[in-house]
């Protein structure tokens, strides 16, 4: 089975924020970091893992953000559905959007993919329906018309051990995280449960995290999975996209 599972990477924008954000204390320049989105390609059906920014992120290069501003943003053709076309995947295959959790970089682009469920969290959903944030929980970017799926804790999303939903709480209360088992070895896509690999290196957690007891628990379980071979794609690590093939099978 796993010869025949899938993984490909996409950038859906960027998300620019000074060094001290990821991990405090840090200086120096603005950092940019990828906003992913990860297709999984399996015999059984076809999975996103997160689908980036809404519409209005997108800019040209006359409006781009200045290189010391906050902000996110992506330039035409970095949408998730476009990405999808650009290595002729239909985004009306698609079966299942699993957002890490329901931020606004982590679920603009499930307005692309009218036929497929969206797998969540239970307790993540509540806090988003019941709790909107402007620039952080958006019912524009998550009540988009399709099925909802809640979930508590794990799930075999094929049922052959091949691509894992794992609950990874501590930067939301609801987040979870995807473990996809490659002929190499396994894959975590963490999302934003672990911002770079210097956090998990340094054990910082950003001030970003809304449990920080839960954080550090994720941050623990991370670090043994690493450490027993576990492949970790941090969620907006530039230094760690610079290395990713994006539109080709991950390997």
């Amino acid at each position: 089975m796993t010869d025949d599972l899938r993984l490909y990477a996409f950038n859906c924008g960027w998300f620019q924020c000074r060094p001290g954000y990821f991990v405090e204390g840090d200086e120096g320049d603005y950092l940019r970091g990828p906003v992913p989105s990860y297709l999984i390609d399996h015999p059984k059906g076809r999975a996103l893992f997160d689908t980036g920014m809404g519409v209005r992120y997108c800019r040209d290069l006359e409006t781009a953000l200045p290189a010391n501003k906050f902000g996110l943003q992506w330039f035409e053709g970095m949408d998730i559905a476009t990405r999808l076309r650009a290595i002729d995947v239909d985004p009306e295959s698609i079966d299942w959007i699993v957002n890490s959790h329901l931020h606004i970089d982590h679920c603009g682009g499930n307005v692309h993919f009218s036929r497929a469920t969206v797998i969540v969290q239970a307790r993540e959903y509540e806090v988003a329906r019941e709790r909107p944030d402007p620039g952080l929980y958006e019912a524009v970017d998550f009540d988009t018309g399709q099925p909802i799926r809640t979930i508590e804790g794990e799930l075999d999303l094929f049922g052959d051990g091949s691509v894992r939903i794992v609950p990874t709480y501590g930067h939301t209360h609801g987040h979870q995280s995807m473990i996809v088992r490659l002929a190499r070895g396994d894959v975590l896509l963490a999302g934003d449960c672990c911002y770079t690999e210097r956090n998990l290196d340094t054990m910082v957690l950003p001030k970003a995290t809304a449990d920080l007891e839960e954080g550090r628990l994720t941050f623990e379980r991370l670090a043994r999975a690493r450490a027993a071979g576990t492949r970790i794609l941090f969620g907006h690590d530039g230094r760690q996209w610079a290395t990713i093939r994006e539109n080709a099978r991950f390997e």
